[in-house]
């Protein structure tokens, strides 16, 4: 009896080491991820390609994870919910064209990397005479759910005779969409993502100049020790021009901060 119960107290303790063991090496695996919450509608910065992730934020993202030591990993996330996803904790980082704005900087903090102004997109050949935020007075405009460009606009709109009747979407790619089917007048959304639309699309065009240009920042939780990892990786890709390259790669040269 005594070595039996012996061998049964080896094998329980070889067992329990044995998931101690798997538990280390899958908390490990999970330490060893950057989980990024992304709305991935939103073209040239995310947006699928098939089934793969790809545009400027998933590479520089895919960038700041590596310099962490750490793998990349991009959670499609609804824009108008990303900020409670990310303070629910199903992800750690935001990047998502997401504007560094006052009312933001209450509920997270950020890490700006690139600085974006925002554009008015029409059809080609501009039948409806737009070229100002002004000549919007009386127009449909088509936006994404919880966007800045939403407020931006919604607030332009109580400026004006007219006001704006501002059309939200909950995919950006179901605002721009909205435009090539003539449902709205115009599409209002950030200068670089309306570029992408247009040179992929020849029946879209420019309404006047860029307007409102504001810093974009990857998202943390306040307090999260990420934030100073995520400035310091960010300054070292500007500081060797890896920042530049991918900027350039996406036609975006344009947002890159100015020292």
């Amino acid at each position: 009896m005594r070595r039996g119960t012996a061998s049964l107290l080896i094998g329980l303790t070889l067992a329990l080491a044995a998931l101690a063991a798997a538990g280390a090496a899958a908390a490990a695996g999970t330490a060893s991820k950057l989980v990024f919450c992304s709305d991935i509608t939103y073209p040239p910065e995310e947006f699928y390609q098939g089934s793969k992730p790809v545009g400027s934020d998933i590479e520089i993202g895919t960038a700041i994870a590596k310099r962490l030591g750490r793998t990349a990993q991009f959670d499609n996330t609804g824009f108008d919910g990303i900020i409670a996803a990310l303070q629910a904790k199903k992800c750690d980082l935001v990047i998502s064209g997401m504007n560094d704005t006052p009312a933001r900087r209450k509920q997270v903090d950020f890490v700006d990397y690139i600085r974006v102004g925002q554009s008015i997109m029409v059809k080609a050949g501009n039948p409806k005479k737009i070229s100002s935020l002004a000549t919007l007075s009386g127009k449909s405009v088509a936006v994404e759910v919880g966007t800045t460009n939403k407020d931006f606009l919604d607030a332009a709109s109580k400026k004006l005779k007219k006001g704006i009747k501002v059309v939200a979407f909950p995919k950006d790619t179901d605002a721009a969409n909205a435009l090539k089917a003539g449902r709205v007048d115009a599409y209002f959304g950030d200068s670089p993502v309306v570029a992408y639309y247009i040179q992929k699309d020849k029946s879209f065009a420019f309404a006047g100049a860029p307007i409102n240009p504001i810093a974009v920042g990857i998202a943390v939780r306040k307090g999260d020790a990420l934030k100073a990892q995520v400035q310091k990786a960010v300054a070292s890709m500007y500081k060797n021009g890896s920042m530049q390259k991918i900027l350039a790669k996406w036609k975006m040269s344009a947002t890159a901060l100015k020292k």
